[in-house]
């Protein structure tokens, strides 16, 4: 009888094999490199109310560096995460690029062997604090890491996020400057309108058991869906809005005042810049905001799909 209790032991501490690869874990000796980008007919002026900065094409002998979904910038430190649950950190002095840190999330929704279970989308950092809040689109759930990413604090599925879409829920997560939190949802639809997507705001930290969520809607530019929001100096959203059409992409940024986001209200935004093939075509997919000597800075990361032939560029320009 004991290799029937062996096997069943095995069974159950090893995740099953459902003929998928195993997703790619990047490595944590992962280094980042980087180049100055020019689109091919260089830099406009200005791009609405944004001057373009500069841009930097990111890459990695490591084959799972890619995909990435999600930005922050925290003290100089700048951190991106993969719709599979892999990060990097690295800082930029100068010319020089430093890679602090690379490697998987320790542990999140199912057994994550598929990148199903690992689609992380959204990011929130309270580097003081020593908390991170990651946003996971399958499982329509948050979940509070350390830090350094290598350890779990806690983790919710809010009731108002089950019904969301599989592969469209919490895209856009936001910590407002008061300490609330507001997620918006790439594509559930409020109340059965096709051009208004479900948004939530919880009165603070999201995977407290008794955090208070209240329910708003977010009307995006017509023909696209929100892919991560930031907050601005002042207190205001911007939003990052993407379009997929005819094999590229479009992206819209829109202002939200945040006198605007309140329960029951269907708020817009106002248009600050917008742009496509032949400047950038690339799948505009994290955002975040820095200041720089007074100057407000708007950082943008496109997702490559973990393909070698597309790039992965950091955008950042300035706003004006």
């Amino acid at each position: 009888m004991k290799w029937p209790l062996s096997i069943a032991l095995v069974l159950a501490f090893v995740p099953g094999w459902t003929g998928l690869d195993r997703l790619p874990l990047i490595a944590p000796g992962a280094v980042v490199h980087a180049a100055a980008y020019v689109p091919e007919e260089g830099w406009p002026r200005r791009i609405g109310e944004l001057t373009p900065v500069g841009a930097l094409r990111l890459w990695s002998r490591d084959p799972a560096f890619g995909g990435f979904s999600a930005l922050s910038i925290d003290d100089g430190e700048i951190t991106m995460l993969s719709d599979g649950g892999n990060y990097v950190r690295f800082a930029i002095t100068g010319r020089r690029l430093a890679t602090r840190a690379a490697g998987s999330l320790p542990a999140g929704p199912d057994t994550g062997w598929a990148k199903e279970s690992r689609d992380t989308e959204s990011l929130a950092v309270d580097r003081r604090a020593g908390r991170v809040w990651i946003g996971y689109e399958r499982a329509n759930a948050i979940w509070r890491y350390s830090a350094d990413l290598r350890r779990v604090q806690a983790h919710v599925a809010p009731p108002p996020m089950r019904g969301w879409a599989i592969n469209g829920g919490a895209e856009s997560m936001v910590r407002l400057r008061d300490g609330r939190f507001v997620v918006i949802s790439e594509q559930a639809r409020a109340d059965g309108r096709r051009g208004v997507r479900e948004a939530l705001i919880f009165d603070g930290d999201p995977t407290r058991p008794e955090a208070k969520i209240q329910r708003f809607r977010y009307r995006p530019p017509s023909g696209f869906n929100p892919s991560d929001a930031a907050v601005l100096p002042g207190g205001d959203v911007v939003v990052l809005n993407r379009r997929f059409s005819r094999l590229r992409f479009d992206a819209v940024l829109v202002r939200v005042p945040l006198t605007a986001i309140r329960k029951g209200a269907t708020v817009a935004g106002r248009e600050i810049a917008r742009w496509g093939p032949p400047l950038l075509g690339e799948n505009p997919e994290g955002l975040a905001v820095t200041q720089e000597h007074g100057q407000t800075m708007l950082w943008v990361v496109t997702d490559n799909d973990l393909a070698w032939y597309r790039p992965t560029l950091l955008l950042k320009f300035r706003l004006d």
